[in-house]
């Protein structure tokens, strides 16, 4: 089997996802904060319930300063919905609470005037945010070309062969970051975590049906069938 260069076989996986669930566009959330809460109550939990989480911590407080100075007892009690509600809580109370403390207030817009790498820093020093939750923040609502990784793409471009399957999630970021071009870093993120959904998935991938079979690592050397 002749070995594709990883930067080419990208281009390739991005215009058969394109293809495949068509160009998405790039909409931006008007405020970074918003997303940051967002991204912390969607961890280890469906898009399902980290929305109805989010809804009902908007109908519980008016605004973030309110959460921020609300007990966490009471912010878990909102978010129930959206599962691992007390670390939820904690986890945006601290946040939010950090923000504060740095900055004087509560707001994010300042990052827009950071290089990419300089924003992510400045968010991976908040508690509990990791990579994946620092770069949703950039991309979903700054506009910044980086690419979050979610364990979906993890599953995806290990067996595609993009990324060896001893890399760990902090290492993908870096590597995958790297490889897919900054233009298309919105689409690649989107497309890919859609394909890990409805064909790629962990269980049972369905690999009759995807249209990435003939560039996929696993099924070429017959791993999934």
């Amino acid at each position: 089997m002749v070995k594709v260069p990883a930067e080419n076989k990208i281009k390739q996986i991005v215009e058969l996802l394109r293809k495949q669930y068509g160009t998405r566009e790039w909409r931006l959330s008007p405020d970074p904060l918003t997303v940051l809460v967002q991204t912390i109550l969607s961890q280890n939990t469906s898009d399902t319930n980290a929305g109805r989480a989010f809804q009902s911590l908007l109908s519980c407080f008016n605004n973030w300063q309110i959460v921020a100075d609300a007990e966490v007892p009471n912010i878990a009690n909102c978010i129930k919905s959206g599962g691992l509600a007390r670390i939820k809580a904690q986890r945006i109370k601290g946040v939010l609470n950090q923000i504060i403390r740095k900055r004087g207030q509560l707001e994010l817009d300042f990052l827009s005037r950071f290089a990419p790498s300089d924003a992510e820093d400045w968010l991976l020093e908040l508690p509990g945010v990791g990579l994946k939750t620092a770069r949703c923040v950039l991309l979903f609502s700054l506009g910044m070309p980086v690419l979050p990784v979610d364990t979906h793409i993890w599953r995806v471009t290990k067996r595609l062969g993009l990324i060896n399957n001893k890399i760990t999630l902090n290492e993908a970021h870096k590597i995958l970051g790297d490889l897919v071009p900054s233009g298309e870093v919105y689409l690649f993120h989107v497309v890919v975590i859609e394909h890990g959904r409805r064909i790629c998935r962990a269980r049972n991938p369905d690999c009759s049906a995807c249209i990435l079979n003939g560039v996929c690592a696993s099924y070429i050397q017959g791993v999934f069938r």
